[in-house]
């Protein structure tokens, strides 16, 4: 049996955090997430551009203006990040403690701040505290990062982007191995066919790694398509989680209306991947 240093990794996607009925953060969906972390589990969030747009309009009337969406975009997520730590600190147990850490792809792509994350984000385990992780959007540089990340392609052939936190959420479970790997979003899973919710996947599986990661493959073959600009889509979603599964860990692709006991138990719909 695989050992692992922490119970849980999870991200939760920027769409499922936002109420479009009413263009507002759905707080029944932070009030869930909130209630469940604890130590032992490790939480990625997106949603920091949006949720600071919203935040800006509410507070404004108006959005920003500008020539440079990449400065806009880092305008809106250094506000939203704000917000979505009191909500967060607002919904989990007053006797954890909440730690923010923001990275960016050269954490990852650096052994040495590597290991210095992996070993920040033990320690949380350890002395009571519950990380909660972010791009780092509001010094990136987009044009910097795409030259960042072609040099260290030419030198090694390979290189973690971060392009969204679907992938910081696989490279964050690859560095501390959790037992499972949950990703959160708008719809219930993967399906054969996205507009028939009656081919939602239910259960990716082999009797080796080597064949689960070969039924991943086979079903990323379904999916096309992304829900907003930006983002990368189921097909990206099922790429990512082939190196977390060498390591033994169990992956749920669920919605986020649905609590996260609930996903792991099997008691609502999802898909569910893992090594027999």
């Amino acid at each position: 049996m695989a050992e692992f240093d922490v119970e849980l990794v999870g991200k939760v996607g920027s769409m499922a955090l936002i109420n479009r009925d009413h263009d507002d953060m759905d707080y029944n969906i932070i009030a869930r997430i909130g209630r469940y972390l604890h130590p032992g589990v490790i939480w990625v969030t997106s949603g920091a551009s949006e949720i600071g747009r919203l935040d800006y309009i509410k507070r404004t009337g108006k959005e920003l203006n500008g020539e440079n969406d990449e400065e806009i975009k880092a305008d809106y997520a250094a506000q939203g990040q704000c917000v979505l730590m009191t909500q967060y600190r607002q919904f989990i147990d007053s006797k954890y403690s909440l730690r923010q850490i923001l990275v960016e792809h050269h954490h990852f792509n650096d052994a040495a701040k590597k290991e210095h994350l992996r070993k920040l984000l033990l320690r949380c385990k350890e002395q009571g505290a519950i990380p909660i992780i972010n791009y780092n959007d509001p010094v990136n540089d987009e044009e910097v990062r795409k030259m960042e990340i072609r040099s260290l392609i030419m030198a090694r052939g390979k290189a973690v982007e971060c392009v969204d936190n679907d992938e910081t959420a696989s490279q964050i479970a690859c560095l501390v191995k959790p037992k499972i790997l949950v990703i959160l979003t708008g719809v219930d899973g993967i399906y054969k066919n996205k507009d028939d919710k009656e081919t939602l996947v239910r259960e990716i599986c082999g009797a080796s790694v080597y064949e689960t990661v070969e039924q991943v493959e086979l079903y990323r073959n379904y999916c096309d398509g992304a829900s907003r600009k930006g983002a990368h889509g189921a097909r990206a979603k099922l790429g990512y989680v082939e190196e977390p599964l060498k390591n033994g860990t169990t992956v749920f692709i669920a919605n986020s209306k649905y609590n996260i006991e609930d996903i792991i138990k099997g008691n609502v719909p999802s898909t569910k991947i893992y090594t027999r």
